[in-house]
């Protein structure tokens, strides 16, 4: 698991201080001036999210320098990779905007950040909706849906996520209260956007019939949110399988159940398709592609296995990104913390594959889950 870890050192100070909050030049002219213990709020609390998992097997860390992520690292005695350093002491939003810039290009799984809805804010404007963040709650206000409830309990996930477990994954508020205001006892919270958060999953939510998941009912809700979510103009490559069947049969197409199906607004393209029939349908089309795939039951295989229609080839031209795994979580819980497993055949792609995938699980219910090659799973 790789984390990407961001701390706003002066997250939090305005809170002692009766300031509302941390932002502007006010604050960070009084930093100079405050007690040890005020200016490393932030820090103390990135540590005990930190130390819950800083023992974790394969856990590797990338950060900003000093008081940003770095120092906390060293004292936690981990591993870490500096990737640049604030522009100047204290840090400044600008600081926070170019480190979550560099974890997201290093393509950590998660990003993990100290800080208030400011520091939200000013991750949300760099990273969007293109990776998981997860906050630690250490600023004044903490308005969005982002944060953890305690810093303990976001160390508590991340293990649990580490070690294989169902977690969640959703999209959560981005908000923040207008400062000024506020000293003038007016409240005025903007919505800024969403990010994704993973969150610990409330298993068989929708879908429990007599105490246990049905596979039938699961693959019923995974077709009717695909066949909602299908972007126009885009072609996807639908794979073998009984979930990705349903998909089929909810858009009122027949199915390859063993074989790769095209579909292109919902019309049916192809059928039982070749890699050369692939790569042919494709090399005709100027739109983008989308791969659709599931895991086989017990396997946890997702390329490799009974779809090799999906070559090297095949996956480059579709791009890394545009892989989308299906599956219900009774197969993901069947593995019992074993990684989802990709054998392409190519060692490279393998590893490009790899990593914190979201995995759709239901209607509108997705989670983040481990894909690994044999070599690259968590030791049991």
């Amino acid at each position: 698991m790789r984390i990407g870890l961001l701390i706003n050192p002066l997250a939090g100070l305005g809170g002692s201080r009766a300031m509302k909050g941390s932002d502007g030049d006010a604050l960070r002219a009084l930093a100079s001036t405050m007690s040890t213990a005020e200016v490393q709020r932030s820090q103390d609390r990135a540590m005990r999210a930190l130390q819950v998992i800083a023992k974790l097997p394969r856990l590797t860390v990338s950060t900003w320098g000093g008081a940003m992520g770095e120092t906390v690292c060293r004292q936690l005695e981990i591993t870490a990779e500096v990737l640049g350093e604030p522009a100047e002491a204290p840090s400044s939003a600008v600081d926070t905007r170019l480190a979550a810039a560099a974890l997201r290009d290093a393509e950590v799984d998660v990003l993990v950040f100290a800080g208030g809805d400011g520091t939200a804010r000013d991750i949300y404007d760099v990273v969007g909706e293109s990776l998981p963040v997860l906050g630690i709650p250490a600023g004044v206000k903490m308005h969005s849906g982002v944060f953890a409830v305690s810093p303990e309990a976001t160390g508590e996930l991340l293990l649990h996520l580490g070690k294989g477990g169902l977690v969640g994954l959703r999209n959560q508020e981005v908000r923040d209260i207008d400062e000024e205001a506020f000293r003038h006892d007016v409240v005025r919270s903007r919505f800024y956007g969403e990010m994704q958060v993973p969150g610990e999953g409330r298993f068989l939510q929708q879908t429990k019939v007599g105490g246990r998941e049905s596979q039938e009912l699961v693959a019923a809700e995974i077709a009717a949110w695909m066949a909602e979510e299908l972007a126009p103009d885009v072609t996807y490559l639908i794979g073998p399988g009984s979930t990705t069947a349903a998909i089929m049969a909810e858009l009122g197409l027949d199915n390859t159940l063993l074989g790769v199906d095209a579909v292109r607004n919902n019309a049916l393209l192809g059928s039982d398709l070749s890699e050369q029939g692939i790569l042919e349908l494709l090399a005709c089309e100027s739109e983008p592609a989308r791969i659709v795939v599931t895991a086989i039951g017990g396997q946890g295989h997702i390329i490799g296995r009974g779809n090799q229609q999906f070559t090297p080839a095949v996956i480059r031209r579709v791009g890394v990104e545009n892989v989308i795994v299906v599956a219900a979580k009774s197969k993901i819980t069947a593995l019992q913390g074993r990684p989802l497993l990709v054998d392409s055949n190519d060692p490279i792609l393998d590893k490009a594959l790899c990593g914190y995938r979201e995995v759709i699980t239901g209607y509108d219910d997705r989670i983040l889950y481990l894909v690994a090659t044999y070599e690259e799973g968590p030791k049991q």
